[in-house]
């Protein structure tokens, strides 16, 4: 076992860190594909997606943010009356080429052909420049409306409306996940009994376009529903007193003169406080040109040929998800190497259940937690790309219990002897699949495997795995049939129980797929729950 996984090709598998690298056109990208394919460098993980620019998935399993560079019928030199888009977030400039505007104000679309920042006249200021295409939205639009949330499952849903500042009636409106043509209302709620809580109606289309939630009362737009249950509660739990707030949107480049440029000034770049060590470094809490919030890991010195690093961080910035943790930019030009992401306010999600607001969580917010890496992990399967470390430690924390995935990516290039299995206790035996651990043969079915220890993890608030057993033990153990038995004195339902032992199969093909995990989660229904609600 040790001559297979400690040779230096293994020794860089057995690795992790965070991705992060320099953007690349399409076809750039492609040929980068081909080029490392040829050599017999790349593995199967990259096999090239014949739909990678079109793929589109489902607001359940979150959003892929890869999107057509164009809209049709827009863009420079189009002939159609002039685009309006209005503002729904407020947002300042970061270089001399963007453009500040504040919600609410409206500016003139002259260039979209960019899929990250479209090029606009504000019509106050006259001010022409660059604004991030996901702050604003068509004008009169529903995706102008305050109240209406393109991307968000009903498990999002309930998140966002129970948040502590919401009163009751506080509502938002969202695609159904069921019904293509229809859409979701979901509206805060209190009772005796159960305090608060969220209440879902559907609203349901007509044949001439308009809309419904009871059959005695109908209307012409989204818009003018609302209006109606917004003045009286018509048989609703609550008159709608008013929407939700949304959460700023992400952004994938900290300015729009580096969405083409990766590697920045380490000037720019100030660390404010350390933040706890991984494997392979120290990360910290920092700035980028003292404005913006910014997560820092500075990787150990000898822990990677830069070169190598910066190929296959090339390749891993093409993909985006909502749940994976957004790569701003590298500083590489001496060591320490910086990589620069976004920020989690919370931490990792295993100290978050441990030492943090995590030990309070009710079964409700695990299963949200659950849905939300089963997504990032389906959209990783989706692009055919393997983790290799998928662990409550490698999940981040943001506010309202948002879990985003990091250190994906770089487990190819870093040199560690000591991240092996023979070495000792810095490879993570116990979250590792035993094909992976003993042939070395990762897969997106080695990552399945690892979900489920990371679900151990998280339904019983960050206990270690196999406890009271050390790694050579757990890898005899486990290839001799011993699954984790289910864990007495937590809340982990025999179901989900009997998921993570699919999770576990010893046949890697048997085990689940991520996109029905997160189908699993995402539609798990606590006890409590009706799913919707009749109107009368």
């Amino acid at each position: 076992m040790g001559n297979t996984c400690c040779t230096k090709r293994h020794q860089q598998d057995f690795a992790v860190a965070t991705a992060t690298g320099y953007k690349m056109n399409e076809a750039a990208f492609m040929g980068a594909h081909t080029k490392q394919l040829n050599s017999g460098s790349l593995e199967y993980r990259y096999t090239p997606d014949p739909n990678i620019v079109q793929l589109k998935m489902t607001a359940k399993s979150g959003v892929d943010i890869i999107r057509p560079l164009t809209i049709p019928g827009h863009g420079a030199g189009s002939n159609l009356k002039k685009r309006i888009v209005v503002a729904l977030y407020n947002y300042t400039a970061r270089e001399e080429t963007d453009v500040s505007f504040q919600k609410g104000d409206r500016m003139e679309v002259i260039d979209d052909t960019e899929s990250d920042w479209w090029r606009v006249i504000h019509l106050t200021s006259r001010k022409e420049g660059l604004i991030p295409w996901n702050f604003v939205a068509e004008e009169r639009s529903v995706n102008s409306e305050d109240w209406y949330f393109e991307n968000v499952s009903r498990k999002e849903a309930d998140k966002l409306l129970l948040a502590e500042e919401n009163p009751r009636g506080t509502f938002l409106v969202r695609p159904s996940e069921h019904n293509p043509n229809g859409f979701s209302l979901s509206v805060k709620d209190w009772e005796n009994s159960r305090g608060f809580h969220v209440k879902h109606y559907k609203i349901k289309p007509l044949d001439n376009g308009g809309f419904y939630i009871a059959t005695n009362q109908t209307f012409p737009s989204l818009p003018a529903l609302v209006m109606a249950y917004s003045k009286n509660a018509l048989g609703l739990c609550h008159i709608l007193s008013r929407p939700c707030p949304k959460p700023q949107p992400q952004m994938w480049d900290l300015g729009p003169e580096l969405r083409d440029k990766w590697e920045i000034p380490r000037s720019e770049i100030q660390l404010i406080r350390k933040l706890g060590r991984g494997n392979f470094g120290e990360v910290y809490y920092g700035k980028w040109r003292n404005s913006i919030d910014v997560a820092v890991k500075t990787l150990r010195e000898g822990s990677m040929s830069t070169q190598a690093f910066l190929e296959e961080a090339a390749i891993m910035k093409k993909f985006r998800h909502n749940r994976l943790i957004a790569l701003y930019a590298v500083c590489s030009q001496e060591e320490p190497i910086y990589i620069v992401q976004e920020y989690m306010s919370k931490g990792s999600l295993l100290d978050f259940l441990r030492t943090g607001e995590g030990q309070f969580l009710q079964f409700a917010d695990l299963i949200y937690i659950a849905a939300q890496i089963a997504s990032g992990m389906e959209y990783l399967e989706s692009k055919q790309l393997i983790h290799r470390d998928l662990a409550a430690r490698n999940v981040l924390i943001g506010e309202n219990n948002i879990a985003k995935i990091c250190d994906f990516g770089l487990a190819r290039v870093i040199a560690d002897n000591e991240y092996c299995p023979k070495q000792g206790s810095r490879f993570p035996v116990k979250w590792t699949a035993p094909e992976a651990i003993i042939y070395g043969k990762f897969s997106i079915k080695s990552d399945v495997w690892s979900f489920g220890i990371l679900l151990m993890e998280l339904f019983t608030y960050g206990q270690v795995p196999y406890p009271g057993m050390h790694s050579r033990e757990v890898i005899e153990q486990v290839e001799q049939g011993y699954r984790m038995p289910q864990p007495a004195g937590f809340n982990l339902p025999t179901e989900i129980y009997h998921l993570m032992l699919q999770c576990w199969d010893r046949v890697p093909e048997k085990r689940p797929t991520f996109e029905f995990l997160n189908h699993y989660f995402e539609n798990f229904t606590v006890t409590s729950e009706v799913p919707y609600r009749e109107v009368h």
